[in-house]
């Protein structure tokens, strides 16, 4: 490893970095260079790359190469500043920050002011004429040393802090003066003396190297793996650190400390959005602790360095064509920028920035269609509250990000979490949250805090996690001990119901009804973008014609399962259902069905007015027959109030033979029983009569003049013969009816592949079938063997102990389930070339699903009417990611 570089300069002209080495230096420590190579000013300094972090996360240690190019670099620093670090007159301080391939805001450490000790400080007072500075920034050091390096409760140090303040009579830490400072830096060296055993290192070489261990090990900190698993980022990536020299914005009131967005980040609006504090540091701002100002009033307080912000924030955002989330400092009225990255937006910002810059010229269409995730649009489907619900606001907060949500109060993270594993949708109600929240704010609908601002940390992981938050909240009160929040002489307790209005930070005192959005305006524009692009269909799996309405109105180019049991279960059909299953002949069941064709035909006609002109794949009846029936403890319980009431005979009679039928039709497994196909084939009148009402719908309509496309789906097959057998039946009704009613019919008669028997006998199997469709759901049950209904007990131990990385029956298993689709594709079109294929389960809308199903040859995915637009973006992204990376 003699020759190779694990530490990057940056900082001036011999700057050594890039913006395209950010699997290198992290997206952090390749944006510093990138503004170094740029002019801007940024604080020099150095970074060491995520190859060092895998080397001492694997080892424990590093190669000796890395301290080497570490001290080399920092002697190329204390050059390049004047200052000498660990000096005595004129120190020079450092920042060590993570920052991984992309942006994982507050999940990783941060120590600032690092080589301050007890003789720098007063050489850090000296040379800067400002006692109260000096010492301000060392009880900041050392309660950030004591936090993320030592692993000392943060609050240990607040509560001192907390109580000075108090003793003084003072609410703002910069009303602390110097000697208070001083007092407090002796007592936080007592704390970290009383909490290890070992007095604080004074050293600032091993301050360094203690602090660089600490950065890299909160890659594997539990909040860290938390959002990396939410966020779908791969845990061997690792984290660069970078090192900076310090730049202060404590110094008094002409210094100061910001984070700002080149567009609004909640709306998208193309208006520089942000706060900052005067004689602050960053952590200051992002933590939520003292309340900010608005970016704008910066212009009237520091109007030069506002002009020179200015003129970084746009230069930035045209170099990197894209909406930056941007840190700055000022120091005694300079400017210096301390970071930039790709902003997290909500979604319906995301959108809007991504068409609104193919308007200006800034991106095009194919780079806009990148911008905006799957994930994104479905949160843009997200409910609102309902302009017609009527409630009262009895607090408001900011709008830190937008949606409206919910859910029982609960106070803590780990209840949110315990809560939502029992269904239970939450608020979590904080004061301020923390990266360590993270799990909670995941499970919880939504978020309300009491203090913090637009960029606080709640803001800014609700806006990334698309849930609504209400931020900074003055009016509420929060009582741990009693499990409470008091808000306008109204007391909350944990588990009641609160909704929350992330759009205008409104406060509902109980539950508000919420709706959700259709597809309009900019997103109407990106998906006409993708369908531009995008060659494989996009269907909706639908049932009635509302389902169906609302999936057209989404995009949908047809229906790709039709499920016709949902039909059976309305009070007006289910006695002759049950009439049909308990007919002890045919004749019988025959009568029975007569009643249903009618309803059934209505059904159809209504699915296939909807979708005049678009194919509609109706799967014959699937479920087991006993589904329909009363279960068993019901029948007994009638039974047994009949018998007590000394009731009508003939009725006592009937739920008997009524209770035996259902027992004499349990199955052990009725997944894998009498089902399907096998209903089919054993009682072929019940096929027979869904056959003639889909057949007769379409003759009618298609006699009125409309273009009608039905395809006939017979589910689970095991084997050619079963299809071959059930076809039959079904061709020859097909034509009966069509004969009848004199109307010719283009239909289809395919089958659902969700048997690994039939994906590995599919060239056989499409001697027979004009189509597939692939139902990755049984798919799925059948090749992993796991039950749907009983999987969740041990799904979320699997995931949580990475035996599986995502749940299979939301996540298409691309190396099991999806070798079998593949094999079904191969095989079926090996017999049938044309043959038209599509998946019709969950992963129809699950975007990495959509796109594996593009990559292997599918025709169309179909979806729930939701994730309709889902499923069209993300096949276009399937086009473009498959063009760029052939």
């Amino acid at each position: 490893m003699a020759d190779k570089k694990f530490v990057y300069f940056f900082g001036n002209e011999e700057t050594e970095g890039k913006n395209s080495m950010k699997d290198l230096l992290g997206g952090k420590g390749a944006n510093l260079a990138e503004m170094a190579n740029l002019g801007i000013p940024v604080p020099p300094g150095f970074t060491i790359t995520t190859e060092v972090c895998l080397l001492y996360l694997e080892k424990g240690s590093y190669p000796t190469e890395v301290i080497d190019q570490i001290n080399d670099t920092i002697s190329k620093l204390e050059k390049v500043t004047g200052k000498k670090f660990g000096d005595n007159e004129n120190p020079l301080l450092l920042s060590v920050r993570s920052g991984a391939r992309v942006s994982m805001p507050g999940m990783m450490d941060t120590v600032l002011n690092l080589g301050l000790n007890d003789e720098t400080v007063a050489g850090l007072a000296k040379k800067t004429g400002n006692e109260r500075f000096a010492y301000d920034s060392y009880r900041r050091f050392l309660t950030m040393f004591g936090d993320v390096v030592l692993g000392i409760e943060h609050e240990r140090f607040e509560s001192v802090l907390s109580d000075k303040k108090k003793e003084l009579g003072v609410t703002l830490d910069t009303q602390l003066n110097a000697d208070a400072l001083r007092e407090l830096v002796e007592t936080f060296k007592g704390i970290i003396r009383d909490s290890t055993g070992d007095v604080f290192p004074q050293d600032p070489r091993i301050q360094l190297q203690m602090a660089i261990d600490a950065v890299f090990n909160s890659w594997n900190n539990q909040r860290a793996i938390t959002y990396r698993r939410l966020n779908n980022i791969p845990g061997e990536w690792g984290t660069a650190v970078n090192v900076q020299s310090m730049v202060y914005g404590n110094m008094g009131e002409t210094s100061g400390t910001g984070v700002a967005f080149t567009r609004d980040p909640a709306t998208g609006d193309k208006r520089f959005f942000g706060e900052y504090l005067i004689n602050a540091q960053g952590e200051d701002v992002v933590a939520g602790i003292r309340t900010p100002e608005p970016i704008a009033t910066l212009e009237k307080t520091m109007p030069d360095a506002y002009a020179k912000l200015e003129e970084i924030y746009n230069k930035l955002e045209t170099h990197f064509k894209d909406m930056q989330d941007i840190e700055f400092t000022i120091e005694e009225g300079q400017l210096y920028m301390l970071q930039t990255r790709a902003g997290k937006r909500t979604a319906a910002a995301a959108l809007k920035i991504a068409v609104d810059m193919v308007n200006e010229g800034l991106i095009d269409k194919r780079t806009a269609i990148m911008r905006v995730s799957p994930e994104q649009i479905d949160r843009l489907l997200h409910p609102t509250i309902d302009s017609d619900a009527k409630y009262e606001v009895v607090a408001t907060g900011l709008p830190a990000s937008p949606g409206a949500a919910v859910g029982k109060v609960v106070f803590t993270a780990e209840h949110a979490e315990a809560m939502a594993k029992n269904n239970e949708k939450v608020i979590l109600v904080r004061t301020e949250t923390s990266p360590e929240d993270i799990g909670g704010m995941d499970a919880a609908q939504g978020i309300l805090t009491v203090r913090g601002g637009m960029t606080s940390h709640a803001a800014v992981v609700a806006r990334g996690m698309g849930k609504p938050c209400v931020a900074g909240c003055g009016s509420v009160s929060i009582d741990m001990n009693n499990g409470t929040f008091n808000v306008s002489d109204i007391t909350i307790k944990e588990g009641d119901f609160v909704t929350i209005d992330g759009t205008t930070g409104n406060l509902i005192i109980g539950e508000v009804g919420l709706v959700t959005p259709g597809v309009s305006g900019e997103l109407d524009v990106l998906l006409t973008w993708a369908d531009e692009i995008r060659d494989m269909g996009v269907r909706t799996n639908a049932d009635t014609p509302h389902d169906a309405q609302v999936a057209r109105d989404f995009g949908a180019e047809g229906i790709g399962l039709c499920r016709t049991e949902h039909m059976f279960f309305g009070e007006d059909r289910i006695p002759a259902v049950r009439d049909m299953i308990l007919a002890e002949d045919s004749d019988v069941r025959k009568a029975a069905l007569e009643k249903l064709l009618p309803m059934q035909k209505e059904d159809f006609i209504g699915l296939f007015r909807v979708m005049e002109g678009l194919p509609v794949t109706i799967r014959l009846l699937d479920p087991p027959l006993h589904e329909f029936l009363p279960k068993h403890e019901e029948l007994a319980d009638r039974l047994r109030a009949l018998e007590a009431e000394g009731g009508n005979t003939r009725e006592t009679e009937r739920i008997r033979k009524l209770m035996e039928r259902v027992d004499s039709m349990l199955e052990i497994n009725p997944m894998l029983g009498h089902r399907g196909c096998r209903l089919g084939i054993t009682y072929p009148e019940i096929y027979d009569m869904q056959v003639r009402a889909i057949i007769e719908a379409a003759c009618e309509l298609k006699a009125e003049g409309m273009d009608i496309v039905p395809e006939i789906m017979i589910p689970l097959i095991s084997d050619v013969s079963e299809l071959s057998s059930v076809k039959k039946n079904v061709v020859a009704v097909a034509e009966s009816v069509m004969a009848l009613k004199e109307v010719k019919l283009d239909y289809l008669v395919g089958t659902m592949i969700e048997l690994p028997r039939a994906a590995l006998t599919a060239d056989r199997i499409a001697r027979e079938a004009e189509f597939f469709s692939f139902g990755t759901n049984d798919l799925t049950q059948t090749t992993f063997g796991f039950s749907r209904d009983d999987a969740g007990k041990f799904l979320p131990f699997y995931i949580e102990k990475s035996l599986l990385s995502n749940d299979p029956f939301a996540v298409l298993d691309q190396e099991g389930v999806g070798e079998l689709v593949k094999i079904g594709i191969e095989k079926g079109r090996s017999t049938r070339p044309g043959l038209k294929i599509g998946i019709c389960g969950e992963h129809g809308g699950e975007p990495s699903s959509v796109k594996f199903g593009y990559n292997i040859g599918l025709n169309y995915v179909s979806c729930s009417p939701f994730r309709v637009p889902i499923a069209r973006l993300a096949a276009a992204q399937a086009v473009i990611e498959k063009q760029d990376d052939p």
